[in-house]
């Protein structure tokens, strides 16, 4: 199972979360997660790790063009022009000409920048410095300001998701706008819902782990899950999710574990601040 975004690029199913990885371990841990498998790299400005992650990068030994680096414009630098250096600075950190996917990591909205961020990337997009642009935390709200304003439309919005906050009506207002959704958190840190019933049964039925059958779950549910672990095993494992398939009963008692306050923080995209 692959994800497509609108301009027919296929991304992996399950791509790779670099927070909080970082200093020579954090370079290790990328290396191993390259060597297992990954081949999409989710880091970003505030993550403080784009320079371990372009380290890795190369000395996996892999073509350049085999893996996908995806980093994230943070809130203070949303002005046009500086969320255009950002890119840049961002790509000589990660070593590389070109980023693969540009996301502004954050609306800010109370800030009233976000619009001049997204021209950034629309303009670096068209430079050539990034291939494939999109948000991380954005409202419908947020996103139809951005397509009205500018005429283009995010690639992907990478949302907080976890079967503890389903965000099923964000997920439907991407697929309405022709958005991949991506999560971050997929599992949902320690509030992971391993031991469950729905997820234990599902697990023990397909004879694998329980994060796997959530990370399954993302995958029927429609989005692409960005599953962080420095455990080469763990890696492996999260990696290894496309040979099963949960039933469709199972999927919906998965997303019945949603709640309203589900979410990992005060994480509101339209009150949180995050420069």
């Amino acid at each position: 199972m692959t994800h497509t975004l609108s301009d027919g690029t296929v991304l992996p199913d399950v791509g790779f979360g670099t927070y909080p990885l970082k200093g020579e371990d954090g370079v290790a841990a990328v290396v191993s997660a390259l060597e297992v498998g990954y081949r999409y790299l989710d880091t970003a400005v505030n993550y403080e790790n784009e320079t371990e992650v372009g380290q890795a990068l190369q000395r996996s030994g892999l073509p350049r063009e085999d893996v996908l680096l995806a980093t994230k414009i943070p809130g203070r630098f949303h002005e046009q022009g500086l969320a255009l250096q950002s890119l840049r600075d961002s790509a000589a950190r990660l070593g590389v000409e070109r980023i693969d996917v540009g996301l502004i990591h954050w609306p800010n909205p109370s800030r009233e920048k976000y619009v001049q961020a997204w021209r950034a990337l629309v303009q670096a997009q068209a430079e050539g410095l990034v291939t494939h642009i999109g948000v991380s935390n954005f409202t419908a709200a947020h996103l139809d300001r951005i397509i009205d304003e500018t005429g283009v439309t995010p690639a992907l919005n990478q949302i907080e998701l976890h079967p503890r906050f389903a965000q099923a009506e964000m997920r439907a207002a991407n697929a309405e706008r022709g958005i991949l959704t991506q999560a971050w958190s997929p599992l949902g840190k320690r509030e992971a819902p391993f031991d469950e019933s729905a997820v234990r049964a599902a697990a023990e039925r397909l004879e694998v782990t329980p994060a796997q059958v959530l990370l399954r779950w993302h995958l029927q549910v429609g989005s692409m899950p960005l599953p962080k672990s420095a455990t080469p095993e763990r890696q492996l494992s999260n990696l290894d999710v496309s040979t099963f398939e949960l039933t469709a009963a199972e999927v919906e008692a998965i997303s019945a574990l949603s709640r309203p306050d589900g979410r990992l923080f005060d994480g509101d995209p339209d009150t949180h601040e995050e420069m």
